[in-house]
């Protein structure tokens, strides 16, 4: 599946029960590109624990193995998926490592809605060093840590090479962050390139980023509370800021199902 571009490999763990000790190879291994299936993560679905207050559960790895709490545009997909596959109603609940994510699906029109997080962490304008240039970077954490860079000439910009000297740079030791650059089209549009950490590259959208890039523009005075966000791949992600409460729409696309052949990827069942 594919939320605007940021492509995952989703399986329904239930009866698979695969364990969490073995995710992180599974996803190094199904995420590798021309030796695997190629994605951006893998996110398996499974049955909420008794007590919980979600529907059902994920287990969420980028392509490089790490565990990730949350992302945007993989929790549409998820929410898009559970919902076809009957473990859940249209509205639902999901259940992440960020917290519980509130989900409305729209079979119809095959669009997701989404309440992420509460963010937390907004700080504006660090003046962060980077091989003797000086950049102004603002943060804030929607599920996962995002960087946000307002940088001159966005479309000719090296996303991979500044992306990569950010997202390592000390000021977000240890964890590090996600890092967007972005340029404000209008009050309510704007247009965003991301690096994500765990894929280490540029990713066609970022959910979570667009969120946190719209935050920060909104703190800034720049944009409104209801922005669309174009993405690299082209596609357009609404995010709405009500009372403290962030709110990511957008598409969630089913590109193909199929079986895996193991011994092929070099994996087993435990």
């Amino acid at each position: 599946m594919h939320g605007s571009g940021n492509d995952f490999v989703l399986i329904d763990n239930r009866a698979l029960r695969l364990p969490r000790e073995a995710m992180p190879q599974w996803a190094r291994r199904i995420c590798r590109t021309a030796f695997g299936v190629g994605a951006d993560g893998l996110i398996l679905l499974d049955t909420a624990p008794a007590g919980s207050p979600a529907d059902y559960v994920w287990d969420f790895h980028n392509a490089d193995g790490s565990r990730a709490a949350m992302c945007g545009n993989g929790s549409r997909c998820a929410a898009r998926l559970a919902h076809a596959l009957g473990m859940a109603g249209p509205t639902h609940v999901l259940g992440t490592d960020a917290g519980p994510i509130r989900a409305r699906v729209n079979p119809g029109a095959g669009t997701v809605r989404v309440q992420l997080t509460p963010p937390h962490g907004l700080a504006l304008g660090a003046d962060l060093d980077v091989d003797g240039q000086r950049h102004s970077v603002h943060f804030v954490d929607t599920g996962v840590p995002h960087a946000v860079v307002f940088p001159e000439g966005l479309a000719g910009l090296d996303v991979r090479t500044l992306g990569r000297a950010l997202r390592t740079h000390p000021h977000f030791a240890p964890a590090g962050a996600n890092v967007n650059f972005a340029r404000v089209d209008a009050p309510d549009a704007m247009t965003l390139r991301t690096y994500e950490r765990g894929v280490e590259n540029e990713t066609y959208a970022c959910g979570t980023g667009a969120a946190a890039t719209v935050l920060v523009a909104n703190a800034l005075g720049l944009v409104g509370t209801e922005v669309r966000v174009t993405t690299s791949g082209g596609e357009v992600l609404q995010i709405g800021l009500e009372n403290g409460t962030v709110f990511l729409e957008g598409p969630a696309v089913v590109t193909y199902q199929g079986q895996m052949f193991l011994d092929s990827l070099g994996l087993t069942l435990p």
